[in-house]
């Protein structure tokens, strides 16, 4: 069983907020979902599921099982400590210790958030579809906290040279804000190239949400670290993961 390998998010969270990114790379799944693969749904072997999730809990010293979501591209960001198994969401958060939020992702945007106080976290799926449709917009709202309060954290997604869209996609971000427009350039044909990094950041920045960092991946090109739908079909999935911890 290989060592998982971790992306700690570069960003200025208070230190009792602990967040992370799982790579492929650790745990007992094959090919193609070889290795550390963490989602149930997408037609890994159960007990190769069950025995990364396992080792993820004992790598990170989780306080409890994370709160896996059954994510179907929506807006509905629920409370993990109140959660029930595998709620229908694609965002989840906490505002006390103990409860670990997660969604998966294999090109879709992890969108990280925590107050500068840190008292309240969430962790977002935003593909195309939810970010459209408003899923930050509703895990802000989720928060109660004013977006100057904000930090957040753009983790491994697709990259703009990776992800070519139909008119359909433009259309939907520029029904909301004229400004999207900025987020895509001409591809092929009548495509587009997207940059959901872009998109998500004009998002957050109409929420007041100024402080914004990650960004810069590509989990299509960088075959080694990521799972990539859009690359391979058949795949596994990431965790992202935030918590707040009871000590500093």
């Amino acid at each position: 069983m290989t060592e998982p390998q971790f992306i700690l998010p570069d960003w200025p969270a208070p230190a009792n907020v602990r967040a992370v990114v799982t790579t492929r790379v650790g745990g007992v799944s094959r090919a193609p979902y070889d290795s550390f693969n963490m989602a149930a749904h997408v037609g890994d072997d159960p007990e190769a599921v069950r025995a990364n999730r396992a080792q993820l809990r004992d790598a990170l010293r989780l306080p409890t099982e994370p709160v896996w979501l059954r994510q179907v591209h929506g807006v509905n960001v629920i409370d993990a400590a109140r959660a029930t198994i595998e709620p229908e969401a694609d965002g989840a958060f906490a505002k006390q210790p103990g409860a670990v939020c997660a969604v998966l992702t294999a090109d879709c945007l992890p969108v990280f958030l925590c107050d500068r106080a840190g008292t309240r976290v969430a962790v977002l799926h935003a593909g195309w579809r939810g970010l459209a449709a408003g899923v930050i917009e509703e895990g802000v709202q989720a928060l109660g906290v004013r977006g100057h309060d904000l930090l957040a954290w753009l983790g491994p997604a697709i990259g703009s040279q990776s992800f070519e869209v139909g008119p359909e996609v433009r259309d939907a971000f520029m029904r909301h804000d004229a400004r999207a427009a900025d987020a895509f350039r001409s591809g092929n044909g009548d495509r587009y190239r997207a940059d959901i990094y872009l998109l998500a950041r004009r998002r957050l920045m109409r929420l007041g949400v100024e402080a914004v960092y990650g960004g810069g991946f590509c989990t299509v090109t960088d075959r080694a670290r990521f799972y990539s739908y859009r690359r391979d079909g058949a795949c596994g999935r990431m965790a992202s993961l935030i918590w707040l911890s009871d000590t500093q």
